[in-house]
């Protein structure tokens, strides 16, 4: 809260549903096939998150072109998901990251195709 300025903890709670709240938005208005790179971040001690984080890729195959795992110091793990295919899967494999313990964020951008 301090590092970015809030004055309380329900004025970073706020901003952080805005948030997710414009990022869904954005999501929904995009119809048919799309491009989309997901970012996961993730504790590092938590190690059951990479197993369900493979069980989730493997699932989601069909539109999961790509995958990058990379350790950022030795406190977090971030996945990069790099997808394609139509917008309805994608919400669907983001709505199973962000369902998942141990998950701290996860951010979307999508591309019309």
């Amino acid at each position: 809260m301090k590092t970015r300025g809030y004055y309380s903890r329900s004025e970073a709670f706020r901003d952080a549903i805005r948030s997710l709240i414009v990022e869904s938005d954005l999501a929904k208005t995009e119809t048919g096939e799309v491009a989309a790179t997901i970012m996961i971040t993730c504790d590092y001690a938590r190690r059951d998150v990479d197993l369900r984080m493979t069980e989730v890729r493997h699932e989601f195959d069909d539109v999961v072109v790509e995958n990058v795992h990379r350790h950022i110091d030795d406190k977090y793990c971030l996945e990069i998901f790099i997808a394609q295919g139509e917008n309805k899967r994608i919400l669907d494999l983001i709505g199973r990251v962000r369902g998942m313990r141990g998950i701290q964020q996860v951010k979307a951008m999508f591309m019309s195709l």
